[in-house]
Order: structure tokens, then sequence, then C-alpha cells
């Protein structure tokens, strides 16, 4: 269980599931090869609640069954099925959704732009972002009604177990402002399987306790909250300044004829990296570079803004829905030396 005392006899799980009024129904529209649809249905196995699947990702036939089956709450994988949902809906509010109380999102990010187009057309609907990892399962939720953080990043509640710890695996305090590896204790993994070196990167025993640092960067706030500003391996150094792809892309995203959209760093002489963008805008909307550029420098500070923007038909991902940034690197490396 994500919440509550762990269970630790068989008879427990029973007795919760038995417990538990009302029963949920929950439809996790991931597929099941993605870490947080395997977690949600096993949360509803627990819970005893009804858990409805689709054979495959499809935003009309997601609120079919919604309807159909009076769903619950819905799990999702970031932008990559939210927004395809979100352009469905209008094509659907003849539907009885009433059930649908909660959307929740992990594994990859889940714009603004996207929230407010399902509160716009369902205003009660809970939308919201948890965190959580392959190596840790559900640590945390974002912390609702806040704007996202100066500087980028999310803001989270975490669980108890997780904090941030700096290079020399020290736990940091709430407000000293420094940012560190974002890590869990209690039940993790042994490792990775035959893979020794990965599993001494990001698995640590501290003080007698074994802690897992997935590789997501983070500080913690005066309030205990924990702002997360993603992967380190992903982090763009631009002449000394870390730029974070996610909050670029949130960025980008937020523009009415941006549909879809993946930020790395392309190598640049001067300043080592600098901040490219591929950009898939909507059908028969014709904006230009530098319309891009100009609506980004709105939402972020100037050296995250990209200065070289590439339109594509479309935008690769991984099948868990999360952005496939090795070739988005490629690409947009190749496109930024013929310019």
């Amino acid at each position: 269980m994500t919440t509550g005392d762990p269970v630790e006899k068989p008879e427990q799980v029973a007795q919760n599931a038995l417990a538990r009024d009302p029963q949920i129904v929950q439809f996790p529209i991931a597929p099941l090869i993605h870490g947080a649809a395997q977690l949600a249905v096993f949360i509803g196995f627990n819970w005893g609640d009804k858990i409805v699947l689709i054979p495959r990702f499809d935003a009309d036939l997601v609120w079919e069954v919604a309807e159909r089956e009076r769903v619950n709450t819905m799990t999702i994988v970031g932008d990559a099925m939210a927004r395809p949902m979100a352009e469905a809906l209008p094509r659907h509010l003849e539907r009885d959704l009433s059930s649908v109380l909660y959307v929740g999102s992990a594994g990859a990010i889940l714009s603004d732009a996207v929230k407010e187009q399902f509160k716009e057309h369902l205003p009660t609907l809970i939308v919201a972002e948890n965190f959580g990892a392959t190596e840790t399962g559900h640590q945390g939720m974002e912390v609702m009604g806040n704007s996202r953080p100066e500087g980028g990043g999310l803001r989270f509640q975490m669980k108890p177990t997780t904090t941030v710890l700096d290079d020399s695996l020290k736990p940091l305090q709430p407000g000293d402002g420094q940012t560190g590896k974002l890590a869990m204790r209690g039940r993790v993994p042994l490792g990775y399987y035959n893979d020794e070196a990965k599993t001494r990167a990001t698995f640590a025993e501290i003080d007698g306790e074994r802690w897992v640092m997935p590789g997501d960067l983070a500080t913690i706030d005066g309030d205990g909250t924990i702002i997360v500003f993603g992967r380190g391996t992903m982090c763009i150094n631009t002449g000394g300044e870390k730029v974070y792809p996610e909050e670029v892309e949130a960025a980008l995203k937020a523009n009415p004829s941006v549909f879809d959209a993946v930020v790395v760093g392309v190598p640049d002489e001067r300043w080592g990296e600098r901040v490219a963008a591929l950009v898939q805008l909507r059908p028969g909307l014709g904006d230009s570079p530098d319309d891009v550029r100009a609506h980004a420098r709105t939402k972020v500070a100037g050296y995250k803004v990209p200065r070289d923007v590439h339109f594509v038909d479309e935008i690769a991902r991984q099948p868990s829905g999360k952005p496939d940034y090795p070739w988005a690197k490629k690409l947009a490396t190749s496109l930024s030396e013929e310019k």
C-alpha cells in the first residue's frame, strides 16, 4: 500500500479489502509495461477495487469506457496521454462522466496547459501529478493549488521515507537552497539484475540503512515540501547555467499553437551546450521559430529559452509514453548542425 502501515500478513490484504467502502473503479490507461500502471493495478487488487483495462491507448475509447464502467480514477503517463485525452474530451461532453473524480499522472511531465484543458470541461475533476520510480514505487503527490516554483521544478508532498541527499550522501536541510539527489529509504529493491555497476551507482547503505537514488535532482523547501527538477542525466549545462528540460517543455506546451515538444542540449562551441527544442505544432497553425521562442520567454528565464527550434511532424516517444530523449538529442544535434 502507498499509505498507512505496511501489510505484514497475507490475511491483512483480504481484511483491508473487505473493510474498504465504497469500492473504487480504477482505470490504469498506461500500458502494463509501465511501473505507474503496474502499481495502480496492484493497489487496486490489494484494496479489492474494480480494475478496468483497454487493449491499446485510444483517447476516444478512454472516454467511452469511462462512462460505461463508471470509472472513478484514471492513471496516465504525462502529456503523451493527457494531451490526446484533453483534445478528445469536447467530442464526448454528451456522455455522463460525473463518476470520474481523479486523473493521476506519473512517469512524465503533465503540463499546466493540459490540466487547464481538462478543468475547462470537467471543472470538478482533480488532475494531479504523482511522483515515484520503478525503483521506489509511489513516493508522493503534487502539492495542489501551487504554481510552479521560481526556478522551475514541481512541488511534491513526499512520504516520510523520502528526502534529498548531498554529494556526500548527507541529508539536506529544509530551506538551505541546495540541490541534491532525491533518495528513499525503507523497502527498496536489492538492485538491478546482472548490473552491478548500475546497482552501486543507484543504491547505497547509509548508517546501516539501505537507500535508493534513481537519479532525480531536487531541493527541500522551508516548509518541508520537495521541489523536483528532473533527471540529472538530462540536465543541460549552458555556460554554467543548469536548464532542466521538463520546465522548458512545460513552457513550450503552454503555447496554444504547440501540440507537443521535447527539449535537449546540443553541442555549442561557446557555451558547451545550448538549449534546443523539437516542436510539433497543431495542424493548420503556422507559428515561426521566433514566435515559439517569444512565447516561451514569457514563461521561463531568457537563458532557458531554446536557441534552436525545429519543427517536426511527430514527437517520438517510448512505448511507456516517456519522451525518447536519445532520439531527440540525435535529431536536434543533426538539425542544428545543418543551420
